[in-house]
Formats: C-alpha cells, sequence, structure tokens
C-alpha cells in the first residue's frame, strides 16, 4: 500500500466512513476507493477533494501528519502580531466548535455563515454554540466585538471527583455576588496593576471607608488582592496590590453568557446536547 492510501484509509476510518461514504461524497464509486487503499494513485485533480472531505490537507495525503500540522500551526501563530495571533486562533477554535458538531454535511454551511453572513450581523446579534457529548463539553460565542471559547474534555473520573470542596465554591461565588467588591473588580481591571490607596479606590468605587475594608478583606482572603501598610504625609494608610487572576475573566464571561440566556438576549447558532451520561 502507497502512502496516499495509507492515509486515505486512516482519515476515512478516523472520520469514522465506509468505503461507500467517502465515494459518495467524493463522487466516485466503493471500487475506486478500495483500489486507493491498496496502492492505487487518485486523479490528480480529486486530490483537494479528497483531502477536503477527510478534513485534511493535501500535504496530509502525502505523509506530513497531524503532529507536523499542530506544529506548524504553532510556529504560525506564533509568528503572527499579537492581535492578529489571536484573531486567528480564535477562527481556529470556531472551526474546532464547527468539527465537534459531528456532520459534515453541515460544516461548509456554517464556515460560509461564519465568514460571511455572520460578519454582517455580528454589529448587533450574540451567537452562542453548546456542544455537550460524552466526549466533553465545548462552548463559544461571537458577540460585536467579543469572542470566547470554553473546552473541555471528559474527565477520566467524575467531573466532581476534579472540582474544589462546595464551600470553596460558595466562598468564590460569595465574592462575586457581592456588589460592591464587583464594582471594585471592575475598578481596579480597568488600570494597570500597580499598588494603589483606600482613598483612590473610594474616589474611583463611590463606596465607602466600611464597606470597602470589609471588601478588600474578602478580596484578599481569596488572594484576588494583597494588602500592604504604606505611609502618605497624612500617616499610614492601607494600599492593595490585585491578582491579575485570568480566571476572573472567564468566570466573569461565562456568568454574561447565563444572564444573556435568562434575558433571551441572544441568538441560539448550535446546540446539540448527545450526552449518554450525566454532566458531573
Amino acid at each position: 500500500m502507497g502512502i496516499i492510501g495509507e492515509q486515505i484509509k486512516k482519515y476515512r476510518i478516523k472520520m469514522g466512513y465506509t468505503q461507500e461514504q467517502l465515494g459518495q461524497i467524493i463522487g466516485v464509486t466503493t471500487q475506486a476507493v478500495s483500489k486507493w487503499e491498496r496502492g492505487g494513485l487518485p486523479d490528480t485533480e480529486l486530490l483537494p477533494r479528497i483531502a477536503h472531505s477527510l478534513g485534511i490537507n493535501i500535504d496530509t495525503l502525502f505523509g506530513d501528519d497531524d503532529e507536523n500540522e499542530l506544529l506548524n500551526l504553532a510556529r504560525k501563530i506564533n509568528r503572527l502580531p499579537v492581535q492578529e495571533a489571536y484573531r486567528y486562533a480564535f477562527e481556529i477554535c470556531w472551526a474546532i466548535e464547527i468539527g465537534l458538531m459531528r456532520d459534515y454535511s453541515l460544516i461548509e454551511k456554517f464556515v460560509n455563515f461564519f465568514s460571511e453572513g455572520l460578519q454582517k450581523s455580528a454589529a448587533q446579534d450574540n451567537y452562542y454554540s453548546k456542544i455537550l457529548t460524552d466526549g466533553g463539553i465545548s462552548t463559544a460565542r461571537i458577540s460585536p466585538d467579543f469572542r470566547h471559547f470554553f473546552l473541555m474534555t471528559e474527565p477520566g473520573n467524575s467531573l466532581l471527583n476534579q472540582l474544589s470542596d462546595p464551600e470553596a465554591l460558595r466562598r468564590v461565588f460569595e465574592v462575586f455576588s457581592d456588589e460592591k467588591c464587583l464594582r471594585i473588580l471592575f475598578s481596579m481591571y480597568t488600570r494597570l496593576n500597580h499598588p494603589v490607596t483606600e482613598d483612590v479606590l473610594i474616589r474611583q468605587t463611590g463606596i465607602g471607608k466600611a464597606d470597602l475594608e470589609r471588601c478588600m478583606e474578602k478580596l484578599c482572603k481569596n488572594r484576588l488582592a494583597t494588602q500592604s501598610p504604606v505611609v502618605t504625609l497624612d500617616g499610614e494608610t492601607n494600599a492593595y496590590q490585585f491578582s491579575q487572576e485570568n480566571s476572573v475573566i472567564p468566570l466573569l464571561c461565562i456568568a454574561d453568557e447565563i444572564a444573556k440566556n435568562i434575558n433571551n438576549e441572544y441568538c441560539d447558532f448550535v446546540i446539540s446536547f448527545e450526552r449518554t451520561k450525566p454532566l458531573m
């Protein structure tokens, strides 16, 4: 068997196609697919169609396999300017989301919608994709100038075993359910992470000294901020430095997504629930 035949068979099986199904997608007979997998060479003009049908590029048909593709992808993103790298990475994430739909017939439809229609309508709409299968969970959001993606592979053990104890989770949600704590976090995340005194925080947030001290104690206890005394011309006061904790932003984004769902403020794009077991 030649390398092209090996790759066709490998990726046909990976896609879950029979030889007959792959032949129908490409537009050839079952016998043609069988011949390729036994060492025959497809016509050159069929190579792009074969690669597209198998979800790979033409280089992969010639043995430049997945591992090299991932390395090449990493190198490409690394070479791009930062903002362009994030934009390109999100496009890859959206392609992943479309692929996880597990419906090959819809791929082209949704890719076209993403690249054309969605760009036009995104000025006013919120689109979400939510896919839950036994393999894991993925969600994506495309809104005006606001896009994010979450992917979780299925844990080997129960998801509950991976999470902190319920009391620890409750303390986290207690912080974010406190309106004044949330106002302080919003204020601090709009500035560079330099130490700031109590007086500055009071002036920026409009929160009184007693409430500010209560909130800051809670934020420091949860390691979202640190406290240190500083000496000013008016005497000693407290200064706070906020931890630029990357997990805060995803949590707020997911909370906003839930809020939009409650208020029915977004357009569903893809919702697929095909789990055969409980989420936890």
